[in-house]
């Protein structure tokens, strides 16, 4: 697969605690050169991107984020703030204490909350495939679906692990036809990137991507 198509599938992630405007900045310029399909940056950083790129590059924030326990509320006016300032496209944190509580009608009414907030935005629901067993990530895939959501996502990046193979093919076996998928965290080569987009994967979330095209060391997100 070539690189340049690679890259068109990449949001290109800069989520830490101690991430600075020179810092996200640099990622807006990288992600214009390199042609990926969005930066993916903290939401105190989201009016200033935006002003930054303009319509040069979709700026997609996170919400909840990276615990996913706050209240829907809550949720709902971050996702509102975020796309005041510009944002193109929100990725948030499903509740995970609900899931292992069962309760996916709640997670699936939250996930129809914000997809309502959104409305012809992009919503990427993050489930955080790590810390659930197999029959969870099932029932998320068809609340996801249910709750009309653009892409269910793997990972935010910050728990025990990352994307895995195993769950793109998973989520590939129970999502609606409506819905893409996104892997992301801990996507550190360009074969791994390749073989989860081979599995059916539309976004990758990952900040080392682009840092193997620039032969800089790829660590990171």
């Amino acid at each position: 697969m070539e690189t340049k198509k690679i890259l068109g599938h990449v949001d290109h992630t800069l989520l830490t605690q101690t991430a600075t405007w020179e810092e996200i900045r640099q990622i807006c310029d990288d992600a214009i050169a390199y042609g990926t399909a969005s930066v993916c940056i903290p939401p105190s950083y989201v009016k200033q991107a935006k002003e930054y790129v303009g319509d040069k590059m979709a700026v997609c924030t996170v919400i909840g984020f990276p615990n996913g326990y706050m209240t829907t509320a809550a949720k709902e006016f971050e996702t509102k703030d975020a796309l005041a300032n510009g944002a193109d496209e929100i990725d948030m944190v499903i509740n995970i204490g609900w899931a292992k509580d069962g309760k996916f009608d709640a997670i699936e009414e939250e996930i129809r909350t914000l997809k309502a907030a959104c409305g012809e935005k992009i919503l990427k629901v993050i489930i955080e495939t790590c810390l659930l067993t197999e029959d969870e990530k099932i029932e998320l895939c068809h609340a996801v679906t249910k709750a009309g959501a653009d892409f269910i996502k793997t990972s935010t990046g910050f728990s025990k692990a990352g994307a895995a193979f195993e769950d793109i093919e998973l989520f590939s076996e129970h999502i609606g036809s409506g819905v893409r998928m996104k892997a992301a965290g801990g996507i550190s080569s360009m074969e791994d990137a390749e073989k989860f987009l081979e599995l059916g994967a539309d976004r990758l979330g990952t900040s080392r991507i682009v840092k193997i095209v620039k032969n800089e060391q790829a660590t990171g997100y």
